[in-house]
């Protein structure tokens, strides 16, 4: 992969935000970098950056992909509430045994739990008893 101004700068951008970020997220925060910095030039440096495996995309159905710096294997859990990105603890062990039991060759896993994150639990009101 050749080096790029606005590359580089797209990768710092997913570093600093380590939240999980959108590609518009990541343009509005890199444009203030680089006035002259499209969205479409953000995509298709995330796309570069992806296939280079230096981020890693998250997918969640219906939502707009996320992009992570963290590039060994883990799990996500996606807030259906907040609509946070969060590193989920899943047992590797366990998916990687699912894995190996599948027929044909699996090339890639994503876990992804969709549910309600830890900061939004705590804000639900606990029932009356």
């Amino acid at each position: 992969m050749r080096y790029s101004k606005q590359r580089e700068l797209v990768m710092q951008t997913v570093q600093e935000l380590c939240d999980h970020p959108t590609a518009e997220e990541i343009y509005d925060t890199a444009a203030k970098a680089c006035p002259g910095l499209s969205l479409g030039t953000v995509y298709r440096n995330l796309n570069s950056l992806v296939e280079a495996g230096r981020v890693r995309r998250v997918s969640i159905p219906g939502k707009a992909d996320r992009f992570d710096h963290t590039l060994p294997w883990h799990s996500h859990l996606y807030c259906t509430v907040c609509g946070c990105i969060t590193d989920a603890e899943v047992d590797e062990k366990q998916v990687m045994k699912l894995v190996r039991n599948q027929k044909g060759m699996v090339q890639d896993c994503a876990v992804v739990l969709i549910g309600i994150c830890a900061d939004c639990c705590a804000k639900e009101p606990k029932p009356a008893e």
